[in-house]
């Protein structure tokens, strides 16, 4: 799958986050093994998708495809694994939550434009 699609396809993924946070409260047992294994399976294909993503990306920045530094790919990537889990715990204040959102659809944006 091509870089841009990739992106596309996560920021889509990145919106139903966002989306299950605001609309879902935080589980009653932190550490229900079932709540667990629901997330772990929903979350699985998009930590794939962004391994595969912060890979092509990195090649991407190397080739000057885009003009992104290398560290803001890595970031973009760690701001969206912490998201993955925040919108399923419901587990950090609505600023923090919003500022990572917005800086991971920053970058996003960013290289859809620019791809």
């Amino acid at each position: 799958m091509e870089l841009k699609a990739l992106t596309k396809q996560l920021t889509i993924h990145l919106n139903e986050l966002k989306e299950r946070y605001e609309k879902n409260s935080p589980p009653e047992n932190r550490r229900d093994k079932q709540f667990f294994s629901m997330v772990k399976e929903k979350t699985t294909p998009i930590y794939n998708m962004l391994d595969k993503w912060e890979s092509l990306g990195l090649e991407a920045v190397k080739k000057r495809k885009i003009n992104v530094h290398p560290h803001q790919i890595s970031s973009t990537k760690e701001n969206m694994e912490l998201l993955l889990m925040h919108s399923y715990y419901v587990d950090a204040r609505k600023k923090r939550y919003m500022e990572l959102y917005k800086s991971v659809k920053y970058i996003f944006d960013q290289m859809i434009r620019e791809l």
